[in-house]
């Protein structure tokens, strides 16, 4: 590659990162503004990254060649986790039972699901293992999916869509089965749509979103402890 051609990449390369951060932010403030579904910063910001990058044929290697970095920032992200749980260690103590039965139900509603899934829709193995984590948050996830065999890449875009779907149907599903106090429906989004989950409960009410973002990391802690058990009975 000449020098012309090396620099051309990276301005390309940069250009891909900006757009991704300048899309996610601008997507935030739309949603913020207007609270329509589709809207969302986790629908639009994938939505206009891949009709750029197949609209000007970038080369994954060229786009990922910066973006990579916010990626990277999944792991530390992991780690400030543990400030909301000290920050509301009163309400662990307040509500225990609650919080711990949307933890353990979270948890193996996700995995028993997924497993009966790919048990009865044939998958690729990569497909299907990287599918076993996909109700825990994304940095929990990618950590758990090694575990199990799974592709992160896969298992990143599986946490996506699952997140969203638990945003689009918590609705009809809290109005169907008629679910009405607040700490159950932090729990449920928490547990089962992870971040957009916890996201989504910060609309309804502080106190949905408190206990959505419990749920939420403590569900992925337990994923990440139990991967190597589960990924033993599952596998």
């Amino acid at each position: 590659m000449t020098m012309p051609q090396l620099l051309a990449s990276q301005g390309v390369a940069l250009a891909c990162l900006l757009t991704t951060v300048v899309t996610y932010f601008v997507s935030k403030r739309l949603y913020k503004r207007y609270r329509h579904w589709w809207l969302s910063p986790m629908i639009v910001t994938p939505a206009c990254l891949v009709s750029v990058v197949l609209l000007f044929a970038i080369p994954l290697p060229t786009y990922f060649a910066y973006s990579h970095y916010l990626s990277a920032l999944l792991a530390p992200a992991t780690i400030a986790f543990a400030l909301p749980i000290y920050r509301e260690r009163h309400l662990i103590l307040r509500y225990p039972m609650t919080i711990s039965i949307g933890v353990l139900t979270g948890l193996f509603a996700g995995l028993i699901s997924s497993w009966l899934l790919v048990k009865v829709i044939y998958l690729p193995p990569e497909l299907s293992h990287s599918m076993l984590v996909r109700s825990v948050s994304t940095p929990f996830a990618i950590e758990a999916t090694s575990a199990f065999g799974g592709v992160p890449d896969l298992t990143a875009m599986l946490v996506l869509v699952t997140g969203i779907l638990g945003m689009l149907l918590c609705a009809p599903i809290f109005k169907l089965a008629r679910i009405r106090s607040p700490l159950a429906k932090g729990a449920a989004l928490g547990a089962s749509a992870h971040g957009v989950g916890a996201a989504k409960a910060a609309e309804l009410g502080q106190e949905e979103g408190v206990v959505a973002s419990l749920t939420m990391i403590l569900t992925g802690i337990a994923m990440v402890i139990g991967a190597p058990f589960f990924a033993y009975l599952l596998v």
